[in-house]
C-alpha cells in the first residue's frame, strides 16, 4: 500500500474517507439529479416553448422510472468491478441527457421516451455501483458510519440541477438539457479522476434471487413502500408545473425545485444527526405523515406559497423514507435481505410509475371539477395517511425497542 493509501496515518485516513465521500456525493449528483430528475425542472419550460405538451411529458416520466427499475434489476451485472459499472452509468447520464438537447422532428416524442428511459437505466447502476463501491471502502476505512452522507448527493443534485433551470429558464429548453448534459459530464470526469484506487466491492445480488426458507413478512409492509413512491412523485415529477400555472416566470416558479432538492439533503443529514436511535418504522411513519401534509396542501391552495410549503416536505422526506424503508428491511431479515428488498423495489417502482400514468389516463380534461393532478394528490395524501398510522402501531419508543 502506497504512503497516500496508508489509513493508519491519521491525515491519510482523512484524505481518503474525504475522496471516498465526495465521489459518491458527486456519483449520486449526477446520477440521481441529471439522470433521474432534470427532467422535473424542465419540463414547464419545454410545456412554454411548445416542444412537449402535457400528455406526452408524463409518458417520459413513466419510462424514466421503468428504466429505473430495469437498471436495479440488471446492476449486478457489475458485480465483479463496480467502479466500472459506475463510470459507465455516469457517461450513459451524460450522453442521453445531451441526445435529448438535439431532439427535433415527428419522433422526438418516442425517441425522447426511449432516451429518459436509458437515463433511467443508467441512473440505477449508478446508485447501486456507487452504494457497493463507496460504502464498503467506507467500511473497510472504518468509516462505516459516514455512509449516509453519501446520499446528501440526491439533494444537492436536485437542488443543482434545479437551480441551473431556475436562473437560466429564459433560455430555450433545448439549451438546458445541453447545459445539464455538460454538467453530467464535467461531473462524470471527476468522480473517475477523484474516486481514490482501491478493493472493488461486490455488488449485491440480482433483486429476484431467492431466498432459503424466508421468514414471513406482512404484505403491508411491501405496499406502504410502494405507495410512498406513488405519494412522492407526483409532486416530484409536477410540482414546477403546477407553480408555473399561478406565475409564468420561471425566476419565480422554478424556485420550487431548488427547495425541494435543498429539503431532501438536508432531511438526510438531520436523519442521520439526530434520529439515529429512533425504530426506523417511527421514522418511516414520520415521513409519510410529513409527506401527506405536502400533498394535501395542494388540494387546498396552489398558490406559491402552498406549492413551496409542498415542495419542502415532500422533498424533505422522500430520501428519509427511502433510508428508513431499507434499513427497517435489513434489520428484519439480517441474514438476508435480498427477497424482501426485491419486492419493496419492485413495489415502489410500481408506485412510481402509476402516477404520471394515472395523470396520463385522467387527461387534461380532468373528472368532477379537479384536474388530474388534484386527484393523483388527494389518493397519495389518503393513502399516505393510511400507511403512515399503520407504520405508527408498529413501531417502538425509541429507547424501548423490542428484541426482534
Amino acid at each position: 500500500m502506497s504512503p497516500a493509501m496508508d489509513t493508519h496515518h491519521p491525515s491519510a485516513y482523512r484524505l481518503t474517507t474525504a475522496r471516498l465521500i465526495g465521489s459518491g456525493i458527486l456519483a449520486l449528483a449526477v446520477a440521481m439529479g441529471v439522470g433521474r430528475f432534470a427532467f422535473t425542472p424542465l419540463l414547464p419550460l419545454m410545456l412554454r416553448d411548445g416542444t412537449l405538451d402535457a400528455a406526452t411529458g408524463a409518458e417520459w416520466a413513466a419510462t424514466n422510472y421503468t428504466g429505473y427499475l430495469l437498471g436495479a434489476l440488471t446492476a449486478p451485472w457489475f458485480g465483479g468491478d463496480p467502479r466500472r459499472g459506475l463510470r459507465l452509468a455516469l457517461a450513459g447520464v451524460a450522453l442521453t441527457t445531451l441526445a435529448v438537447a438535439g431532439l427535433d422532428g415527428p419522433m422526438a416524442a418516442p425517441l425522447g421516451a426511449a432516451l429518459r428511459a436509458a437515463a433511467g437505466v443508467c441512473s440505477a447502476w449508478a446508485l447501486v455501483c456507487a452504494s457497493a463501491w463507496c460504502l464498503a471502502e467506507l467500511a473497510r476505512h472504518q468509516a462505516a458510519r459516514l455512509g449516509a452522507w453519501v446520499y446528501t448527493g440526491v439533494g444537492l443534485g436536485i437542488a443543482l440541477a434545479g437551480g441551473l433551470a431556475w436562473l437560466g429558464g429564459q433560455q430555450p429548453a433545448r439549451w438546458l438539457w445541453l447545459e445539464l448534459g455538460l454538467a453530467a459530464a464535467f461531473g462524470a470526469v471527476l468522480v473517475g479522476l477523484a474516486a481514490p484506487r482501491g478493493a472493488a466491492a461486490p455488488v449485491p445480488r440480482p433483486l429476484s434471487a431467492p431466498a432459503a426458507g424466508p421468514r414471513r413478512h406482512s404484505p403491508m409492509f411491501v405496499l406502504s413502500y410502494g405507495i410512498f413512491g406513488f405519494g412522492y412523485i407526483v409532486p416530484a415529477t409536477f410540482l414546477p408545473a403546477m407553480a408555473r400555472q399561478q406565475v409564468p416566470d420561471p425566476l419565480v416558479f422554478g424556485l420550487t425545485w431548488p427547495l425541494f432538492g435543498l429539503a431532501a439533503a438536508v432531511s438526510v443529514g438531520a436523519a442521520a444527526r439526530w434520529l439515529p436511535a429512533w425504530p426506523r418504522r417511527r421514522v418511516w411513519a414520520l415521513a409519510h405523515g410529513a409527506m401527506a401534509l405536502g400533498t394535501a396542501i395542494t388540494l387546498v391552495s396552489q398558490s406559491l406559497w402552498a406549492l413551496a410549503a409542498a415542495a419542502v416536505l415532500v422533498g424533505g422526506t422522500f430520501m428519509v423514507a427511502t433510508m428508513a424503508g431499507l434499513q427497517l428491511a435489513r434489520e428484519q431479515f439480517p441474514a438476508n435481505p435480498t427477497p424482501l428488498l426485491a419486492r419493496m423495489t419492485v413495489a415502489f417502482a410500481a408506485g412510481q410509475i402509476a402516477g404520471p400514468v394515472l395523470v396520463r389516463a385522467i387527461g387534461s380534461a380532468g373528472w368532477a371539477g379537479l384536474d388530474a393532478l388534484a386527484w393523483a394528490n388527494a389518493l397519495a395524501t389518503l393513502l399516505l395517511m393510511l400507511t403512515a398510522a399503520w407504520l405508527w402501531r408498529g413501531g417502538e419508543v425509541p429507547g424501548h425497542a423490542k428484541g426482534r
